[in-house]
């Protein structure tokens, strides 16, 4: 991997992290009313939810990527997920009404424990986060030829980008409450839905569009520079 993987992986964890959802606002909560440490250790708990799903997305597709990984089907396969993925997030009703997400009723006492297994299930039932995952293992596994250390490398950078992103949104957290409006939620929302369709659809070119071509492209691109 080159200082561009690693760019672009670490961007795709600061991408998660904003995505806005029940465990964004739980955060943010749990920062203001427990403090930084109890936050950090929910947020432990939702990466490890985020870890789990990367595990079940990349062994439960492993041996059909084996097989496919040189079809350029698999573009199409892993930009249709996204596209969904997207489709669901734009249009979804509720936009305007997950800032006044469900109370979760936090223990008197920091109990880290509890608050780590709270950010891991609340993490680990939300089935859009595992669809995720797969449509990013489904396109980037096979640009690394499955190799499990590139690919530790690439998602443990992930891993960190997002790491990265909520804790400057623990630390932040009355600002990001107070900033949080419906109708700017609702906005960011539309906006991620958006972009999701668009990744989405450029991969599906990608496997109507030879490599070969793209190549060239690239190159008379870098000539007029």
């Amino acid at each position: 991997m080159d200082f561009y993987d690693f760019k672009n992986a670490f961007f795709v964890g600061v991408f998660m992290a904003f995505m806005i959802g029940p465990v964004f606002f739980m955060l943010i909560k749990t920062s203001i009313l427990k403090g930084a440490r109890a936050a950090i250790a929910f947020d432990i708990g939702v990466i490890l939810g985020d870890i789990s799903f990367m595990l079940i997305a990349y062994f439960g597709s492993r041996s059909l990527l084996e097989k496919i990984k040189d079809d350029p089907r698999l573009f199409l396969i892993g930009g249709l997920v996204l596209i969904i993925y997207g489709l669901i997030t734009y249009l979804d009703k509720n936009n305007r009404k997950e800032a006044k997400a469900p109370d979760v009723v936090l223990p008197e006492s920091n109990n880290y424990l509890k608050l780590l297994l709270k950010g891991f299930f609340l993490n680990f039932i939300n089935i859009g986060v595992l669809a995720f995952w797969l449509g990013l293992i489904v396109v980037i596994g096979p640009t690394y030829d499955m190799n499990p250390k590139y690919l530790v490398w690439y998602f443990g950078t992930v891993i960190a980008g997002y790491a990265i992103t909520d804790l400057g949104k623990i630390l932040l957290a009355k600002q990001l409450k107070s900033r949080l409006t419906p109708l700017v939620i609702y906005r960011i929302k539309r906006g991620m839905g958006v972009l999701l369709i668009v990744f989405g659809a450029v991969l599906m070119l990608k496997g109507f569009i030879p490599e070969s071509k793209i190549d060239n492209l690239i190159e008379k691109v870098e000539s007029i520079d």
